[in-house]
């Protein structure tokens, strides 16, 4: 068994390799960047080793650094997590022949998936479904554009070197193909550092569904059943549960079998996910699923399939690498529901913008939901790395409680600011209709993301923050403890009703509050909501229901503004103050950018015309390219970059003449 075992990544998933691997009597060894060096994971580790600066080039992914200090610390075993270096075959060949264990499957098996085109003609010789597609050495811009239209519209351009949902571009029609070519090309050489793609018909409705394989050093191969990650945005997961919705044993024999055959065909060793792309138009059929990829490590969504399993992934991965067995098929069984949401550091309201800084305010859920994390109060979500804050996982006898489970999570109330989350974005797509119903496939948010993340608090927090601005009116020594126990009405100067004014978006919206006994009425703007069973605590918290359900908030107020945690989200929101929004509004013409990192292209010139959500610069910031666009109609007026720029956050980019 391996006796000491350093981890080569960071976060949530360093965290969790070293849960079970002091569990199992294993010692741990940290690395950390600059950047991590007041990380909880060093702290968790036996021993832990700066590696170098907070890029990761510079850092995590400097293989000769990693195995410097396996051999400083006597660590004899390698844990590469996911990212970084973990399906880097010249790192799993280096280990080895520094007798230093890869916890990983071997060299020739990460080479033969590595790269999807080479892997997709793997798969057609073993008998695996393959998608319709071109996936050939030439990559002459005309001819992949004569492929694209050969295979029909529309088409997937995928980097062959790709994963995690970079270098990937849907073609609708032929005349978009070049500049979509154009782009995913620049973002798979800047991610990948191989600008080659592949081309595949996008399937109509298409459901992603994914199996857990295992093999071990006798040639032995087993599955642990299917995980569905349909739930999508820009082609990165953001809900993943296990089983998949609408499988039928006759469907999950045939992809299961199909995975094992895959991994089997590579001689594989380890955990891997195979993962196929599902025609969802209609009921899951034997013959309507095709081989997309092979991940050649552990999976971000392990949790999902360890919730329903009862194995532990981590630890079966680790005896593996010592030596040991796979079970037996027959011993794995599949019991209940497990369903998983990834909080990240972005921003909804503003096209899903990574969010970066300091978690000045974080609290997570603490027994309602598994809780895999790598960050806590007071550290930073920084610009160099994944902006995941965590991932919440639950799990129920049935779908119905899974989904239950991830709400009550995420009404804790989770508390995280002054960074941005996803939170209540992950929350409505939980509580969506068409979610709940199990009609989901890679498109659900696209189609309806107007409603999933809409601009500005929701009219919950707006609410809450009326409620307490009016509350805060009416306070004294003698209400102090229970305002809402004292059956006198809620009057301010004999009024009934509190209206007040909030700032949302640099305009007012008037708030209209009354209470009735334990009944709140709360009215926004044109809209309203109605609580009941209302208990409004000073010190910082109200609960209720709304709509039968339970709601609880948490505040905290800030003089003019009150930091408002309910439904998942914290919102600041401030009383109408019409000269700071005359002031706000004087800067609207201005396009600025919204972290660090380098323009990669400004469409537009002084003087032009621009409609309101026309590109005006396209920037590149965590590997990721984001189209920065008009915040309204109008004419430009300066442009104060070039392609190729390095930017600061908050520098302006491109200006508009005044309204």
């Amino acid at each position: 068994m391996i006796k000491k075992l350093l981890i080569a990544n960071r976060g949530e998933i360093a965290r969790r390799v070293m849960r079970t691997a002091h569990r199992m009597g294993i010692a741990t060894v940290a690395v950390y960047s600059e950047a991590d060096a007041n990380a909880p994971h060093l702290r968790e580790a036996g021993e832990a080793v700066l590696l170098g600066p907070a890029p990761a080039r510079d850092s995590y992914l400097r293989a000769e650094l990693i195995l410097q200090a396996a051999k400083d610390t006597g660590a004899d075993a390698i844990h590469p997590g996911y990212g970084f270096l973990s399906e880097n075959a010249d790192f799993a060949r280096a280990c080895a022949d520094a007798g230093v264990i890869f916890v990983g499957p071997s060299p020739e098996s990460i080479e033969a998936m590595g790269l999807k085109d080479r892997a997709k003609k793997l798969m057609e010789e073993a008998g695996v479904p393959v998608t319709p597609g071109y996936h050939g050495e030439d990559q002459d811009p005309s001819l992949l554009a004569e492929e694209a239209g050969r295979i029909g519209y529309p088409v997937l351009i995928k980097a062959v070197a790709g994963g995690g949902g970079k270098g990937m571009r849907k073609v609708e029609r032929a005349e978009d193909f070049a500049a979509a070519l154009d782009s995913c090309k620049r973002e798979a050489s800047s991610s990948f550092g191989d600008d080659r793609v592949l081309i595949e018909k996008f399937i109509t409705s298409p459901r992603h569904i994914e199996v857990q394989v295992f093999g071990d050093s006798r040639g032995r191969v087993v599955h642990f059943f299917e995980r569905d990650c349909s739930l999508q945005r820009r082609h990165q997961k953001v809900i993943e549960e296990a089983p998949a919705p609408g499988m039928t044993p006759n469907v999950r024999a045939a992809m299961c079998s199909a995975a094992v055959q895959a991994a089997k065909a590579v001689d594989y060793v380890g955990a891997g996910t195979i993962e196929f792309i599902v025609d969802g138009s209609g009921p899951l059929r034997e013959g309507g699923f095709y081989f997309m990829e092979m991940n050649t490590r552990l999976q971000v969504e392990h949790p999902v399939t360890e919730e329903v399993t009862g194995y532990d992934l981590v630890e079966l991965q680790l005896r593996v690498a010592s030596g040991g067995s796979v079970p037996d098929q027959g011993d794995i069984a599949l019991c209940g529901w497990a369903m998983e949401a990834r909080l990240y550091a972005e921003d909804p309201a503003t096209g899903f913008l990574p969010s970066i800084g300091k978690l000045d305010r974080l609290r997570l859920p603490d027994d309602t939901v598994r809780v895999d994390t790598g960050v806590e109060e007071g550290g930073e979500v920084s610009l160099h790395y994944d902006p995941m804050i965590a991932k919440l996982i639950s799990r129920g006898s049935t779908r119905d409680e899974a989904i239950e489970g991830l709400l009550a999570g995420l009404d804790t109330p989770l508390v995280i600011h002054p960074v941005k989350t996803n939170a209540g974005f992950l929350r409505r797509c939980l509580d969506h209709a068409d979610f709940r119903s199990g009609t989901v496939d890679t498109r659900f948010i696209d189609d309806r993301v107007d409603s999933l993340a809409p601009a500005g608090p929701s009219v919950v927090s707006q609410a809450v923050a009326a409620l307490v601005f009016a509350e805060g009116s009416t306070l004294n020594a003698a209400r102090a403890g229970d305002p809402w126990s004292v059956n006198d009405g809620f009057r301010v100067n004999g009024d009934p009703v509190v209206e007040t004014g909030l700032n949302v978006d640099d305009a007012r919206v008037s708030a209209k509050v009354s209470v009735t006994g334990n009944t709140v009425d709360a009215r926004i703007g044109d809209g309203g909501l109605v609580m009941t069973g209302t208990r409004f605590d000073p010190a910082g918290s109200l609960t209720g229901h709304l709509d039968g359900k339970p709601v609880r908030a948490e505040f905290e107020p800030r003089g003019r503004e009150v930091l408002v945690s309910v439904q998942g989200e914290t919102q600041l929101i401030e009383r109408y103050n019409p000269a700071a929004a005359a002031e706000a509004l004087e800067g609207g013409g201005a396009v600025k950018a919204p972290m660090p990192g380098k323009v990669l292209a400004v469409p537009v010139k002084a003087g032009d015309a621009v409609t309101k959500g026309q590109t005006l610069a396209v920037l590149e910031a965590m590997k990721m390219e984001h189209a920065l666009t008009a915040p309204r109609e109008g004419v430009v007026e300066t442009v104060s970059v070039e392609a190729g720029a390095q930017v600061g956050d908050g520098d302006v980019l491109v200006t508009l003449q005044d309204e």
